[in-house]
């Protein structure tokens, strides 16, 4: 399987790369904990059906530190024992977000509280940053073909 473009090689889809990557910088350098952002990202991408995303977020989470039980789980998060109060709060904040269309009246103010609950207002932009930017990668990815499968952590 082959990419229908290299985002890479290409101009405008690299610049358009290049831009949704900086922004990416900011929330990776934001006090949210990178567990929660590899679990969110992990979430959204499954969702979204994206392999590229899916094979780069668990093989990043682990190179974090990740276990691989947690990781199998994430699907299953709501059944799952091994995640934080915070983290399911997130979780359910990326479910909703990437699911926006899929529920009438977007984000429950329900969700919205829980998650206000557990992380600052800097935080939670960073997490509101970081479901909208995965959903664009996800979307990109899916529309673009990427193979999944080759990611390397040290690669990036």
């Amino acid at each position: 399987m082959n990419a229908r473009i290299n985002d890479i090689d290409q101009a405008v889809a690299g610049h358009i790369v290049k831009y949704v990557n900086s922004a990416n910088k900011v929330i990776a350098d934001s006090t949210l904990p990178v567990a929660t952002q590899e679990l969110v990202k992990l979430r959204a991408s499954q969702i979204n059906g994206c392999g590229f995303c899916t094979d780069m977020h668990s093989k990043d989470a682990m190179a974090a530190g990740e276990t691989p039980q947690r990781l199998n789980l994430v699907a299953a998060w709501r059944e799952a024992t091994v995640f934080t109060e915070a983290e399911r709060a997130a979780l359910e904040l990326a479910e909703e977000g990437t699911r926006i269309a899929d529920a009438a009246g977007g984000v429950s103010d329900e969700v919205w509280e829980a998650a206000r609950k557990h992380y600052d207002a800097d935080q939670l932009a960073a997490l509101v940053g970081l479901i909208a930017l995965i959903n664009s990668y996800n979307r990109m990815n899916v529309m673009l073909r990427t193979p999944a499968g080759s990611y390397q952590p040290e690669a990036h």
